[in-house]
């Protein structure tokens, strides 16, 4: 199992984690290079996620790059900041200011050439603040049209770098313009470009009322799109980012399930935010439930799964679920 699934964390796993009640985060503020390095105590772990501006910029990128490198770990995406400053809150690719939306364009650009210097050929591109909070504030066709203007220009702009779309339903808007896998595969056909994918983020398709699972198997259906994973938890109502397997521990097998049969072969990064939880740990423990439910499925056997899945039948997956679990 181990040999098969390469497994990555957004490196803020390891960081002090804030919200809005406690600003100073429930635990030590960690330099990156502390970051680092509680990364390297995560058994199966080997590679990280890094942010734009946050971790990397120009001045540093050879000083990341021989640290990270040098800990044994690979850099797996590079997400542009456009989303954690006030001047992106009115939105970034689809903002209405023609110079926030070269801004944000910029960055972008920014961090795709770090990004290749860094041999890392994946960009998570989350439009966070594009979208909008009240009724009559968004001129939704206009903002659709700039975000996939920006997408392509990005693209073409270095087109041996991966943008990811990572669609969300909301937050920190009420309502975030990319927030589903149809909106997503409706962005990636307008754009039409060959290294433009998805990111599945498993929290964010729960709250959008998803099944990871179904929107993994529609992005490979439609173009083989699902270029990179996220994986964490929520109760669906927001998005906690919580530990792996926490909370919807059968979707998790059935997502894992899919991955292999659509043929996912990327990384299975961790994206949770473990507030009062210790950082080292609540990755270790991630990775051992998507271990352990990939070894599920060598268990139950691949076939058997198949022909549960081809006959629709409910009670004939409930008491394979049952038996695999309980017995």
């Amino acid at each position: 199992m181990s040999n098969k699934l390469r497994f990555s964390a957004n490196i803020n796993t390891f960081n002090a984690c804030a919200d809005r009640y406690v600003l100073s985060g429930y635990g030590q503020r960690l330099s990156t290079d502390e970051l680092i390095q509680a990364a390297t105590r995560v058994p199966g772990l080997t590679g990280v996620e890094l942010v734009g501006l946050w971790h990397v910029n120009d001045d540093n990128l050879e000083q990341i790059n021989r640290r990270v490198r040098g800990a044994g770990l690979e850099i797996t995406c590079v997400t542009p900041d456009i989303w954690a400053s006030a001047r992106w809150g009115r939105g970034s690719f689809a903002s209405a200011d023609s110079q926030v939306r070269r801004d944000a364009i910029e960055q972008v650009k920014k961090s795709m050439e770090w990004a290749r210097q860094l041999k890392c050929d994946i960009i998570d591109l989350w439009f966070g603040q594009d979208g909008y909070d009240y009724p009559l504030q968004a001129d939704y066709p206009a903002a659709w049209d700039r975000i996939v203007e920006g997408t392509l220009e990005c693209a073409e702009y270095l087109p041996e770098v991966k943008l990811v779309i990572e669609y969300k339903p909301k937050e920190p808007r009420t309502h975030c313009f990319v927030g589903t896998v149809g909106k997503t595969l409706m962005l990636l056909q307008q754009v039409n470009k060959p290294n433009v994918g998805a990111m599945i983020d498993v929290g964010h398709t729960l709250m959008a009322y998803e099944d990871a699972a179904e929107s993994a198997a529609l992005l490979q259906h439609f173009g083989n799109k699902l270029f990179y994973m996220h994986f964490n938890d929520n109760w669906r109502l927001w998005d906690d980012d919580m530990t792996v397997g926490s909370v919807h521990t059968v979707e998790m097998l059935e997502l894992l399930y899919w991955l292999d049969r659509v043929g996912y072969d990327g990384w299975y990064a961790l994206d949770i935010f473990p507030y009062r939880e210790e950082g080292v740990g609540a990755a270790t423990e991630s990775i051992r439930w998507i271990e352990g439910l990939h070894g599920l499925l060598d268990r139950i056997g691949r076939a058997r799964i198949d022909e549960v899945v081809a006959r629709g039948d409910a009670l004939a997956t409930s008491a394979l679920l049952r038996e695999a679990l309980l017995s």
